[in-house]
């Protein structure tokens, strides 16, 4: 081990090409490890990193492509679905009344209960209807008097009403001459016109 060192102490580098063989082999391999080393972190170190980039952006691309293959091949579906969705919120926007139609409305559930005997005691539209995306709900507290038959056959007629027409908060106690009182809110629901939903679009 002592000569081995001697000789390697006493090593040239200017007279490399007279090395022992063994000293040759052992310099050329420290030499391809450093530049091994050195080539991974100075030069290939970026570009593995790029490649890894590139295939997630490829994986990404392939999804993108998958996706909008399938919507390519189901596009008459998906037109068909669409058209069935527009039917049927068309069928639901004839169910809202507009403006002038919510009177007519009112009129309809006051004589929905004239209909069946009760008495009102209050009829009440509340002053502020609450504005939604493309509707609007308009509260209308009541109380009416009347037996449990005709009270009932009263929220079954709200209920059939050609305009969708909901009875929230419901309270029903007994009056002194024997029959009951409802305490209710009936919701109404009208359409905004174009005006409106320009409005309320451009205030958000």
């Amino acid at each position: 081990m002592n000569n081995l060192l001697i000789e390697l102490r006493q090593l040239d580098i200017n007279q490399a090409g007279n090395w022992p063989a063994v000293f040759k082999i052992a310099a050329l391999v420290i030499l391809f490890v450093a530049i091994i080393v050195a080539g991974h972190f100075l030069v290939w170190q970026d570009q593995i990193e790029t490649l890894r980039n590139i295939h997630a952006e490829e994986e990404t691309l392939k999804n993108t492509y998958l996706v909008k293959k399938n919507s390519a091949v189901n596009l008459s579906a998906l037109r068909l679905q669409l058209k069935e969705i527009e039917q049927s919120l068309s069928a639901l926007l004839k169910q809202l009344p507009d403006k002038s139609e919510m009177e007519a409305l009112l009129v309809d559930i006051n004589q929905a209960g004239l209909g069946r005997g009760l008495q009102f005691e209050l009829f009440k539209p509340d002053a502020q209807e609450t504005i939604h995306a493309f509707y609007a709900e308009l509260p209308v507290s009541i109380r009416v008097t009347g037996s449990y038959h005709d009270i009932g056959a009263f929220a079954s007629d709200v209920a059939q009403l050609s305009r969708i027409v909901t009875l929230n908060d419901v309270s029903i106690l007994p009056a002194n001459d024997g029959k009951l009182v409802l305490d209710a809110v009936a919701k109404t629901f009208r359409y905004l016109d174009e005006e409106e939903i320009l409005k309320q679009t451009g205030s958000k």
